[in-house]
């Protein structure tokens, strides 16, 4: 009877804890997180300011579809900044430990 070893599940969307950066893992660094991070945000923002525009303008778009838009970007700006808080607080507990 033979085993096979336990492989960890991976998940798409979720980079693997266990890659180093260079074994094809693209941002695994912190600024590249935090690059994309801003990005998705700025492009939810965007995207909720098309479609308030297109709302406004009388085109095809949908009050509840406006609405969902500005609130989508809204809740991830909200997740983004709140995710910030606890970086600087964490960041500023490791600065007071004494060595």
């Amino acid at each position: 009877m033979s085993f096979e070893p336990i492989r960890p599940i991976s998940m798409p969307g979720i980079p693997d804890p266990a890659a180093r950066p260079g074994q094809g893992q693209d941002g695994g660094d912190f600024g590249a997180v935090f690059q994309d991070a801003v990005g998705k945000v700025d492009q939810l923002r965007q995207e909720a300011a098309a479609s308030l525009e297109r709302f406004l303008s009388g085109e095809n778009e949908e009050l509840h579809q406006a609405v969902l838009a500005t609130q989508k970007a809204e809740l991830s700006f909200e997740l983004f900044l709140q995710v910030r808080n606890k970086v600087v607080q964490a960041y500023q507990e490791v600065m007071r430990t004494q060595i």
